[in-house]
């Protein structure tokens, strides 16, 4: 087992990205570029910076066994001390890769009447921002509309497409390819263009 790298400036590092990902979280779809973050293994660098930035003690964290080297559960203690969890239901934060399935996302914490925000963030890798179904995205902090096209597996698009969800409660999702990521919150309405 090797202790990977992490941030070379973590303090100054974790606060940029920390910036940036609030940004992409308040401006769904805009897409945002995590420099300098390093790669774990089969994690994307984004992957990695997002975690560095907001994994912590208190933050249960499952990573999809494809991902999930000895390695990279070395270095996610280290620098971030996050509990690893092997079940979905008790995760804060969640990182698959595109192999994610309908019952992975149903089984993941949507939230309750009392506390819809703890339900779960969920880290997907794909293999392009830009090069899948096109989708439209409305709703705060888009100012009309927000045209997309990233390469979503099937199980988070009909995730994504479904609108029986119950607002406040579901899942916000930030979507990831090397060095860049955009986000989907539970608040953004999607539709296919």
């Amino acid at each position: 087992m090797t202790l990977l790298a992490g941030f070379t400036h973590p303090v100054f590092q974790a606060q940029r990205s920390f910036r940036l990902l609030l940004k992409a979280l308040s401006e769904p779809g805009h897409r945002i570029t995590l420099d300098d973050c390093p790669r774990w293994d089969a994690v994307v660098p984004a992957a990695a910076g997002v975690l560095l930035t907001l994994a912590d003690g208190e933050t249960p964290l499952y990573i999809t066994p494809s991902l999930c080297s000895d390695s990279v559960q070395a270095t996610l203690r280290f620098h971030t001390g996050a509990p690893l969890v092997q079940a979905l239901t008790g995760t804060g934060f969640a990182l698959f890769d595109d192999r994610i399935t309908g019952p992975d996302l149903l089984a993941l914490p949507c939230g309750d009447e009392t506390s819809p925000e703890s339900g779960a963030m969920v880290l997907v890798q794909v293999a392009s921002l830009d090069e899948g179904t096109p989708l439209r995205l409305r709703g705060p902090g888009i100012k009309e509309r927000r045209d997309i096209a990233p390469a979503l597996p099937a199980a988070v698009k009909d995730y994504l497409l479904t609108p029986s969800r119950r607002f406040p409660l579901g899942l916000d999702f930030i979507l990831l390819c090397d060095d860049q990521l955009l986000a989907i919150p539970r608040t953004t309405h999607v539709e296919v263009c």
